[in-house]
């Protein structure tokens, strides 16, 4: 039997897939839980096969990050009305098996729990193909933790602070990022970090009260490519797209 949690503030939604997910076999519904910390007590209780997670406000980079670590052996598929291609990239590098729209059919919505519960992943072609149109840049730990903390609006000394660093050495790695990401200034990075986490934000906790270690960090940015001209003879051969992250 295949032990699944359902995670839904909609409570008339939920009951409805309720009823469909009751009735396949091989599946085993556990207590829907509507609240975060009704879900991650029944994580730690109940050790679930599968999660199938709305994408609520509350579940943000963090949770998700907390739930991955907390959960070696179970596999979350999110539940969702629309994703950004970013948040879709951010959630795969997590480790969520499945992204699986409410609208839907229901006997899609049961063939994703299975395929995903069998093993496999479940993302639309229309939201892999978006990832052909992105470009994604890759983050050490630092950078993405200070990318995480610059989208929630902390200035730099409370940034060094709270990752236990120079308030310079902040500066050091803003210029860097500036670069390497090709913006102009924090705005723009902290716009970029703010559509690459999630519905919320990351709470940090008390300033300077939190070890840097601790701090879960962006792994990549994930932009959008920028527009080029079209070649009006492709070479049907050609060497693989390499995008140039632009220099300030």
């Amino acid at each position: 039997m295949t032990r699944i949690l359902l995670y839904s503030d909609e409570p008339i939604l939920a009951k409805g897939l309720e009823s469909v997910l009751r009735q396949v076999e091989g599946f085993d519904l556990l207590p829907t839980c509507n609240t975060l910390p009704s879900l991650m007590e029944q994580l730690t209780n109940s050790s679930p096969d599968l999660v199938l997670m709305d994408l609520t406000p509350e579940i943000t980079f963090a949770v998700l990050s907390e739930m991955k670590h907390a959960m070696a052996n179970t596999r979350i598929v999110l539940w969702v009305n629309s994703i950004s291609t970013e948040l879709a990239f951010q959630a795969m590098g997590l480790g969520v098996r499945g992204i699986l729209r409410k609208t839907l059919p229901t006997e899609l919505q049961v063939k994703c729990l299975q395929k995903v519960q069998a093993g496999e992943l479940w993302f639309e072609k229309a939201l892999t193909d978006s990832f052909l149109c992105a470009r994604r840049v890759a983050l050490t730990q630092r950078e993405g933790q200070l990318v995480s903390l610059l989208s929630q609006g902390l200035k730099n000394k409370e940034i060094a602070t709270t990752l236990m660093i120079s308030e310079g050495t902040v500066k050091v790695y803003l210029s860097r990022l500036f670069q390497k990401v090709g913006v102009k200034d924090r705005f723009e990075l902290a716009l970029f970090g703010l559509k690459n986490l999630t519905t919320g934000q990351l709470p940090v906790g008390e300033k300077g009260h939190r070890g840097a270690t601790a701090m879960p960090g962006l792994r990549s940015l994930v932009l959008e490519r920028p527009n080029e001209p079209r070649p009006q003879e492709p070479a049907r051969f050609g060497q693989p797209f390499r995008p140039v992250v632009n220099r300030y």
